[in-house]
């Protein structure tokens, strides 16, 4: 059994990344898709998770997009990072909401990536926008 898990492991690098990513554990991130190019992660918005006016932290939603972001754009088994990403927030939530990113690749050349992810509510309302940038390295997972 330990040889089919660390061979799904070497064939999906994003879940050993995701193994590895304590912040994305602490947050209840849950990895619904990571496929290459794609990918999916759900979060259930906790009250410690929410701001002053008692809806959601855009920062706990940035975390939400970026982790989607970094499941798509780690492809292979080349490490791949963020080399700047923009948002935009459209909608407010609260505690008790669960939110989906989904992750999809506009275009990837040579070391250079773009991805966009829209981040929905559970009635597929927009929450927000997010447009991440990629760089590959030369290190490997």
């Amino acid at each position: 059994m330990a040889d089919a898990t660390m061979q799904q492991m070497d064939a999906q690098p994003n879940r050993a990344m995701m193994q590895r990513d304590r912040a994305s554990a602490s947050l209840g991130l849950v990895v619904e898709r990571d496929d290459p190019g794609h990918a999916v992660v759900t979060m259930l918005v906790r009250d410690d998770m929410t701001n002053g006016f008692a809806i959601t932290h855009g920062g706990f939603v940035f975390a939400l997009a970026d982790t989607a972001f970094a499941i798509a754009c780690n492809e292979d088994d080349r490490v791949t990072v963020a080399a700047g990403a923009d948002i935009s927030f459209l909608k407010s939530t609260v505690a008790g909401q669960t939110l989906t990113a989904t992750a999809v690749r506009r275009s990837r050349s040579g070391r250079s990536g773009l991805y966009d992810v829209t981040v929905v509510d559970e009635q597929g309302d927009t929450v927000a926008e997010f447009r991440g940038r990629s760089r590959t390295t030369s290190q490997t997972h």
